[in-house]
């Protein structure tokens, strides 16, 4: 292989490396899923995980997806001293596995060997050599794992070389330089792997780092100009410790950056964003928001003088077009907005406003103070539309609320067990005909306030039926006011189809709640068309 090659090959480790990372446990099912998506994305490799080593990877190699493009990897350790590499227990379940290619790491440095492993460097070489054959032999591929190669090569640089070609010897297609304590840098990487090309100029090299210097994705590509064409790593660099090289950035680097060419471009690198999400869906985790490429603030403009250039010209504060890799443009509104944010933000959501409406001057300069007092907007879509519409058109509410009342009780059950529940007492009012309700909330006086108010609203409005709330988070602007403190709260809300956030703001954490909860519902109602039987919500004016 030669250096002169183009095609970079990737290959994906989520799957066994990101189930090393803490608090991340993979189903079966899990894995199931992501690998289809990586198969969809354009991923060449992809690593199922350990075949024996515990119940999880058992069972989904037991039933391994089929895969359109992408090869499945089953992935272990060399033999172990003293016993030849076919009667060694830990490699047969690899061998077994229904896959057509399998990994296997192996000790390259002579500290690790000498001093873990506690075997003889000669027959650490046979170890690598026999498992490698063995592996070749049964097999359709066979890549090699060199485990602590760059520490190991600035300690003892033949030996760790002569790791390498002890792989080669066995049938090895791949030889990947693992940083697996992530020190190393990206000039020291790059001058590494331009030795071990020259001793091994038709070897094919892939390279595999941990992030823990925060450099894997630039040692990944710097890997690229003396030789390495595979590249290890996870979607959102998830990993043990610090993580290891972030796929996601490697790919859209790659593929909008460089020249190198990969197995995802086109319309797959449109679903990088995609991707990235299902990955955190999956595992319940909220997404990087900064994240390179696909993060919700990667094309994220917030200050008017940014907003504005943008608006004029899309790439004056982006790298690249958003949507070329499934993501989009955000013109945040805050404190620091100016028009050409507010325009572009109502713009965005399909309410087009000219630069000359009336009250627009006003809407700028009441959203900066509400901003200043602690409201939060860029995170609470549905609160600015709403905060807007009021401002400019005054619209209105359909329903008044009269008052609310709100119990917590802690006590035991008949069996004994201790509880505690919340009450809540709304009393509202739609077109002059009272509404009043109770409702219990087992889950905190929050969840009893919430079910207490749709319910009162339900009869007029059915369509609030399928409102849920999905995430709620406080905050304490201002702590050192103790018990006096401002509390923000923001609430995630999901109707099964669309998603929207709201704010909410007080010295009182319920009050803050309700906001947030009122701003849901009203949000709701103007976006159904059938909120109200018999038509749209009606507005006050």
């Amino acid at each position: 292989m030669t250096t002169k090659n183009r095609r970079v090959y990737l290959y994906d480790t989520t799957l066994r490396d990101g189930a090393q990372t803490r608090g991340i446990d993979f189903t079966p099912a899990d894995k199931t899923a992501i690998a289809r998506a990586l198969d969809d994305l354009g991923i060449d490799y992809i690593e199922g995980g350990w075949p024996g080593s515990n119940p999880t990877d058992d069972a989904f190699f037991a039933s391994p997806p089929k895969l359109r493009r992408a090869k499945l990897v089953a992935f272990g350790m060399t033999r172990r001293e003293g016993r030849s590499a076919s009667n060694d227990e830990t490699l047969r379940p690899i061998l077994e596995a229904p896959v057509a290619v399998a990994c296997l790491v192996g000790k390259s440095s002579r500290y690790q060997v000498e001093n873990i492993l506690k075997v003889p460097l000669a027959e650490n070489r046979r170890m690598i050599r026999d498992s490698i054959r063995l592996v070749a032999a049964e097999k359709d591929h066979a890549f090699f794992d060199a485990e602590h190669f760059f520490d190991g090569y600035k300690q003892d640089a033949d030996f760790s070389l002569s790791c390498l070609e002890a792989a080669l010897e066995g049938g090895a297609e791949w030889l990947v330089l693992c940083d697996t304590n992530g020190g190393t840098l990206p000039d020291e990487i790059q001058s590494i792997v331009a030795a071990v090309r020259e001793r091994l100029p038709d070897a094919g090299l892939g390279i595999h780092l941990h992030n823990d210097t925060e450099t894997a994705v630039a040692g990944a590509l710097a890997a690229l100009v003396p030789g390495v064409r595979q590249i290890q790593g996870t979607i959102n660099g998830i990993g043990e410790r610090c993580g290891n090289t972030n796929l996601v950035s490697v790919i859209g680097s790659l593929a909008l950056k460089t020249e190198w060419k990969t197995g995802v471009g086109g319309d797959a690198l449109k679903r990088l964003s995609e991707t990235s999400r299902l990955l955190d869906e999956r595992l319940n985790r909220a997404p990087n928001p900064a994240a390179a490429y696909v993060g919700d603030a990667a094309f994220a403009h917030k200050g008017g003088l940014h907003a504005s250039a943008v608006a004029k010209d899309t790439r004056s504060y982006e790298h690249i077009a958003p949507e070329q890799v499934g993501n989009r443009r955000q013109i945040l509104v805050s404190s620091q907005a100016g028009r050409a944010n507010v325009l572009a933000r109502l713009a965005e959501v399909g309410l087009e406003i000219k630069p000359d409406t009336p009250r627009l001057a006003s809407l700028v300069k009441w959203i900066k103070e509400r901003e200043a007092a602690g409201y939060a907007y860029e995170g609470a879509d549905a609160s600015f539309l709403l905060l807007a519409r009021r401002h400019l058109y005054g619209e209105g509410s359909p329903f008044d609320l009269e008052r609310f009342r709100l119990i917590s009780e802690r006590r035991r059950n008949a069996r004994g067990e201790l509880i505690t529940e919340s009450e809540a007492t709304v009393m509202l009012k739609v077109d002059g005909a009272e509404r009043f309700t109770v409702a219990i909330g087992r889950h905190g006086p929050v969840d009893a306030l919430n079910l207490a108010l749709r319910r009162a609203l339900l009869p007029d409005f059915p369509v609030i039926e399928d409102m849920r709330l999905t995430d709620y988070k406080v905050r304490i602007l201002n702590s050192g006011d103790a018990t006096e403190a401002v509390t923000r709260v923001l609430i995630d809300w999901s109707d099964g189809r669309r998603v929207w956030s709201t704010v909410g703001l007080s010295h009182n954490i319920l009050d803050a709640s309700l906001e947030a909860i009122l701003d849901a519902v009203h949000w709701r109602l103007a976006a159904g068309t059938d909120a109200r039987r018999g038509g749209k919500a009606k507005s006050k004016r």
